[in-house]
């Protein structure tokens, strides 16, 4: 028989799509989609339990199903819908992440065990490293929010792995995950008229589309390719970086660069308002930046993305329309500037 695989997260969209693409997969026998609400969208030939992974009804489910194989993404830095704010959160992803890898400890027929991660978890400060492999610690670990979540649903997974070492593990720690349905904060605050930027300040992003986060799931859920490794801890990124600036002009929305203190008073207005939730954290990662190294995605876990970190953009900011400033225009205008520089440099010396 096929693998019996369980989706946390499934009325999530990017949960909901990888269910439906599980279960092409001709060693997939059986898939289960489990939340705490319906979803909205259809989930193809997979069944949904509706459990909240919070209670510990989730060992109940697992226990019945014969799931050999545990797929967690219902991870995250913002609730489903009406399900509360940031404290239902929190609540979801670490009591929930605690409930579900209990359950998976007493399930003596759970085999495999894949965790959609962050690269949140390294932070982002002013003396961070210019690239973070898996083994770097963070100048300075979190301090809250869905990056402090991260930091302690890792290690209660390596927690589990200790007393489970007959069950293969893996931890994927996603950069930004874009496209063109991304729901997340940052896609949110990136579909803002005008993007509030912190003065002084033009961080590196790197980006990972959607249809590349599903496939590296997929890749850790299945059996490993000969030559490959699919437990451990994988950074996944899309090639190269972006700098804030550039992907404003990518997309046609002009900047609005202020003082920290500033943008930090913007973000809490732009929360309360439910604009969009313009995190501390997301702002300590628009002002310092973040970039993380992919050899290991690469030669050992065996996944190579089709979407570089601008092509990934490049599908987002499609899928948004124009901004208030054609960007063929702006592009156009900041290259005129960047000649121009060199020539007046030369006439002044």
């Amino acid at each position: 028989m096929g693998k019996v695989v369980l989706v946390t997260g499934a009325a999530r969209q990017l949960g909901g799509r990888y269910v439906r693409r599980l279960q092409r997969d001709p060693d997939v026998d059986r898939v289960i989609g489990v939340d705490a609400v319906p979803p909205e969208h259809h989930l193809g030939g997979a069944e949904f339990l509706k459990a909240d992974i919070r209670h510990p009804a989730i060992a109940k489910v697992l226990a019945e199903t014969g799931v050999d194989t545990v797929v967690h993404m219902d991870i995250h830095g913002t609730p489903l819908g009406s399900r509360g704010g940031r404290s239902a959160a929190k609540e979801t992803n670490v009591i929930g992440t605690m409930q579900l890898l209990g359950a998976c400890q007493k399930a003596p027929h759970v085999k495999r065990l894949v965790v959609k991660s962050s690269a949140s978890v390294y932070g982002s400060a002013p003396r961070d490293p210019a690239v973070f492999t898996e083994t770097t610690s963070p100048k300075s670990l979190p301090s809250g929010g869905f990056a402090k979540d991260v930091v302690e649903v890792e290690g209660y997974v390596r927690g589990f792995a200790r007393r489970r070492p007959d069950v293969a593990v893996c931890v994927l720690r996603f950069a930004n995950i874009l496209g063109p349905c991304a729901d997340s904060p940052l896609a949110e605050y990136f579909s803002l008229p005008v993007l509030p930027t912190v003065l002084g300040y033009d961080p590196r992003l790197q980006f990972v589309h959607e249809e590349d986060a599903i496939e590296a799931l997929r890749i850790a859920t299945a059996e490993p390719r000969r030559g490959t490794l699919n437990s451990g801890t994988f950074n996944i990124a899309g090639d190269g970086v972006l700098l804030l600036s550039q992907c404003s002009r990518r997309l046609g929305r002009p900047t609005l660069p202020l003082l920290l203190p500033t943008v930090t008073w913007a973000g809490s207005m732009l929360r309360s308002l439910g604009i969009t939730d313009f995190s501390p954290e997301q702002i300590r990662m628009l002002t310092h930046g973040r970039v993380v190294r992919t050899t290991q995605m690469r030669e050992t876990l065996g996944f190579e993305p089709a979407y570089t970190t601008a092509e990934t953009f490049a599908e987002f900011a499609r899928s948004r329309g124009p901004g208030l400033l054609p960007p063929e225009k702006v592009s156009r205008t900041v290259d005129r500037l960047a000649a121009l520089l060199p020539a007046a440099s030369a006439q002044t010396q």
